[in-house]
């Protein structure tokens, strides 16, 4: 008998919101599971969030805020931007960069990992 069953690819997971709407773009964090809703998901409607893929991140558009291309980045939550500082594990792993972002850039284009 087979000890495990394929049941598809994992491109992206099923999720259902409980008490909020899901707007397509926003990052959810289950645990150490990051991912992100590529369409709109009402409360208590099953969806789907994408853990895999290549998404611009919001990130800080400050002085001394470079990100380099290849660099490990986090989801800090509390203030909704990509970043390389783990915060001591409170900030989950995104993936990787996969081009240099510098001060002034808003975003940063990461490669999602989990």
């Amino acid at each position: 008998m087979a000890v495990a069953q394929f049941i598809h690819d994992g491109d992206s997971i099923d999720y259902t919101p409980t008490s909020a709407n899901v707007a397509a773009g926003d990052v959810v964090v289950q645990g150490d599971l990051v991912g992100i809703a590529k369409r709109d998901i009402p409360a208590g409607t099953l969806g789907a969030l994408a853990v895999t893929g290549v998404f611009d991140m919001p990130k800080l558009a400050i002085a001394g805020v470079t990100i380099a291309a290849g660099a490990k980045v986090y989801w800090d939550a509390g203030n909704s931007v990509a970043t390389t500082d783990t915060d001591e594990g409170a900030n989950k792993y995104l993936g990787k960069t996969v081009a240099a972002a510098g001060d002034d850039d808003a975003t940063v284009r990461v490669r999602l990992e989990q």
